[in-house]
């Protein structure tokens, strides 16, 4: 039987030192991310070893403390407190002033108050070295226990419904402590003091293997049930497993057969798995591992890091078909850690779903959802309040780039230029793919974990879902909500009516612009600078002008921009149908270029005018001259879709977006090698000054080369690689173009590179580097994703300065 012991009720220590005669009293505000991260105990050990007296106290704020003494002991409280922080802390601002209320003459840790919230909800953090430690002891009692955490690590916004951050607002209220577990977390000395998430095998939550087709749990101890799971992934089962933020589909990575199977019932035909090692050990048995990418792998968040694939060892090439990365990751949890230790060999560590559904949280769905895929479940009974995806992470020019952010990442806030600190509340509400929203308060931006593609019901549902939780936990009212400009996004269409039900204003803000300004955010550049040069290349996004653009020069700061140079406007004869199905680009730019007629005639040995010649050109030639369900759009995206259909990849269709542009940039890396005259050849686009003082890059020259290459049967890779290359020189060439000025000063000095075709490792590198050579600061992403994933930031920076500008006007009219 369980012994009880309630949690929340103020807490006094007696000092083992008597406080100094109080000479000053001080009040401290301290805030940032100080909730749930042991920052309380710490303060507490401070006060304590300077013989000082007051309290210390969570709220909606942040923490509070109270505290008197002699003016040098609180000289070097206020020093220690920024110096001696708990390893997942981070404090943004404190504040201080003299205090005359009551104090105790000792020093405690009173209980919670709440408010409106203005405090930060802390990421969760993967097992720390002293819990790890304990989960490897036989004579410790969390010895392969898979919910041992402390202060320093374990759940925080996955188990989170309330703050201020307390154990009764989490999803660990149901299990009281035992007397082990009270005895630690009153414990000032011990690292569990305050860990709200404290449990252990006599009290907390506990694990279970289920057969999903009874649901009936495998008899055994924890012991047992974690070498039975481990043996039978060995035996090629698929295996359902309750994560930290959702479910995962795990099985043994090294069988091509139980991949092959996984794909085929979970319907995810082509895009890579995830995969997670026991150690880095095994991990460099497949891939070549940097000290960076191994400090990120080894790292607080625990992300997936995009690794190359050239180890001594292969896997099966169902794991990731066609790519040249493998996407690890270590054990996140003591759940994972336990499981692994059983594993010599990787496991397939992939989204617990079927199809583009996010990842499921809730164990009756499990069961239901997941019984035609897995055998069994690995669960527990701990609920998920809140569903947190891995994050993907890929070093590119020696730095960690941010591809997909969530788990580890969110919802720490982006920091702000200090000019920001005046906006009013903001929500933007994101984009259409890889979505996220973002709410601005306080001078900070808390964008969201990774939701997904809202043209999914259920992903549209889970976003609803995260939005109203965000908005209650952070006591959220917007002044105003952002929104893209294009229509039909459903994020679109929910702002709007949400404005209109709330009568708030409406910021519209244009895609590239906020790919641009979501660059500028991150890098804290400042509200009123000099405008940049923004390279914003991706897909597809509605322009100011009603036309679809994607690969834009834009001069541009946090208010306006002015659309400077874009790539050709190409038809996308099928609309949707054209990003799916690259062919249908391949035959737009060639038919622009060349003409089909041309092209049939001079190059109809190529078996890419096979392929077209099979199609109903006649009806695409209709479509694209009376305009009907063929947009024309400036897409770099759409550009490689092209360029790698010509190659024959995924010539007739894509399994996932941007499968064809990955493949392509695989390609061109394995020609990098190559020093011969033939490699060095790049393909040029022709740059022109048009009517309306636009520059416009045009392939078409670049397709006439390529063309003749492929008469000459030159490698894949070689071509490849001569686009690339062609495609960075265009882009620098463009930039000088731009740069040109009647006057002594250049109009900007300054470049962002944002927009989804930029995480081509191969083609950011060389733009950035040459960008650099001429002189140039060049801003990229780290912390947020180039892609849609970071739309929400720069639309929420575009509403703040809008309004501030607004209402800088105002005061001056």
């Amino acid at each position: 039987m369980r012994d009880v012991r309630p949690l929340g009720d103020a807490m006094t220590v007696p000092a083992t030192a008597p406080a100094a005669e109080p000479t000053q009293a001080l009040e401290i505000r301290v805030r940032g991310r100080v909730q749930g991260v042991g920052f309380r105990p710490a303060i507490w050990r401070m006060a304590h070893a300077l013989g000082l007296a007051g309290e210390v106290f969570n709220d909606a704020e942040g923490v509070l403390l109270r505290v008197a003494g002699d003016r040098s002991r609180l000289d070097q409280f206020l020093d220690n407190i920024g110096r001696k922080l708990p390893p997942l802390a981070r404090i943004d601002s404190i504040e201080t002033c003299l205090y005359d209320g009551p104090l105790t003459s000792d020093f405690r840790i009173a209980p919670s108050s709440t408010g409106e919230t203005h405090t930060q909800i802390a990421p969760d953090a993967v097992v720390c070295p002293a819990c790890m430690a304990e989960l490897t002891n036989r004579s410790d009692r969390h010895y392969r226990y898979p919910f041992t955490s402390c202060t320093h690590c374990g759940p925080r916004l996955s188990i989170v419904t309330a703050v201020p951050y307390d154990r009764a607002t989490t999803t660990m209220a149901p299990f009281p402590l035992c007397n082990e577990c009270n005895a630690e977390y009153r414990n000032p000395d011990h690292r569990r003091f305050h860990a709200e998430a404290i449990a252990c095998p006599s009290c907390g939550p506990r694990v279970a293997l289920l057969a999903l087709d009874t649901a009936t749990p495998i008899d055994g101890g924890i012991k047992d049930v974690f070498q039975h799971t481990a043996a039978l992934l060995r035996n090629g089962t698929i295996i359902a497993v309750k994560g930290l933020g959702g479910y995962h589909l795990a099985c043994d990575a090294s069988n091509a057969e139980a991949i092959e199977r996984l794909r085929r019932l979970k319907r995810r035909p082509a895009k890579p798995l995830a995969l997670m090692a026991r150690d880095v050990a095994i991990i460099r048995q497949y891939c070549a591992v940097s000290l960076e990418e191994e400090r990120q792998l080894a790292g607080l968040e625990g992300p997936i890091v995009l690794l190359r694939a050239d180890g001594p060892r292969q896997l099966p090439k169902n794991v990731a078909p066609g790519l040249s990365t493998l996407g690890f990751m270590l054990p996140s949890t003591p759940l994972h850690l336990v499981l692994m230790q059983d594993m010599d060999e990787p496991l397939v560590m992939t989204s617990g779903n079927i199809s583009d559904e996010p990842p499921i949280i809730d164990d009756l769905e499990a069961r239901t959802k997941l019984i035609d895929v897995a055998s069994y479940a690995l669960t527990h009974d701990r609920r998920i309040a809140n569903r947190v995806d891995d994050s993907i992470v890929r070093v590119m020019a020696g730095r960690a780039r941010v591809f997909r952010r969530a788990r580890g990442f969110s919802p720490c806030p982006i920091r702000l230029s200090p000019e920001f600190a005046s906006a009013p509340p903001l929500l933007a509400m994101g984009g259409e793919l890889k979505s996220t929203f973002c709410l601005l308060k306080d001078g900070q931006a808390v964008l969201s974990q990774h939701l997904g593609d809202l043209e999914n019901a259920a992903t549209f549902a889970d976003y609803r879902k995260s939005l109203a939780l965000y908005r209650r936990l952070l006591s959220h009212e917007p002044a105003a909500i952002a929104v893209d400009l294009h229509p039909e996004y459903l994020s679109s269409k929910l702002g709007r009516a949400e404005a209109l039900t709330a009568t708030l204003p409406l910021v519209e803000v244009q895609h590239h612009h906020a790919h641009l300004a979501a660059c500028l955010a991150e890098n804290r550049y400042p509200l009123g600078a000099r405008p940049v040069l923004g390279i914003i290349l991706d897909g597809l996004g509605l322009g100011d002008d009603g036309t679809i653009w994607g690969g834009e020069f834009l001069l541009a700061d946090y208010c306006e921009f002015r659309r400077l140079a874009r790539f050709k406007p190409i038809a996308m004869p099928g609309g949707v149908q054209a990003v799916r199905e690259p062919w249908r680009n391949l035959y737009a730019h060639l038919a622009e270029a060349i003409g089909w007629e041309d092209l049939s005639r001079h190059f109809a040995d190529l078996d890419l005018c096979a392929h077209l010649g099979a199609k109903p050109l006649a009806l695409l030639d209709t479509m694209i001259t009376k305009r009907v369900n063929a947009p024309r759009a400036s897409s770099c995206g759409r550009l490689f879709d092209a360029v790698s259909a010509a190659l024959g990849i995924c010539r007739e269709r894509q399994a996932y977006e941007g499968e064809a542009a990955a493949q392509l940039e695989v390609l061109a890396e394995s020609a990098q090698s190559s020093t011969s005259e033939s490699a060095a050849i790049t393909y040029a686009f022709d740059i022109s000054h048009l009517p309306d003082g636009l520059i416009q890059l045009d392939p078409a020259p670049m397709w006439g080369a390529l063309l003749f290459d492929l008469t000459q049967a030159l490698p894949a890779p070689t071509i490849a690689s001569r686009f690339h290359h062609g495609l960075t020189t265009s882009l620098v060439r463009t930039v000088q173009e731009l740069a040109r000025t009647t006057g002594d000063t250049p109009p900007f000095d300054t470049v962002v590179l944002s927009g989804g075709c930029f995480q081509n490792r191969l083609l950011f590198e060389q733009v950035a580097a040459q960008l650099r050579s001429m002189g140039l600061v060049v801003l990229t992403h780290m912390e947020v994703p180039a892609n849609d994933g970071g739309l929400s930031l720069g639309q929420a920076v575009i509403a703040a300065a809008r309004l501030l500008t607004c209402a800088i006007t105002s005061e001056k009219g």
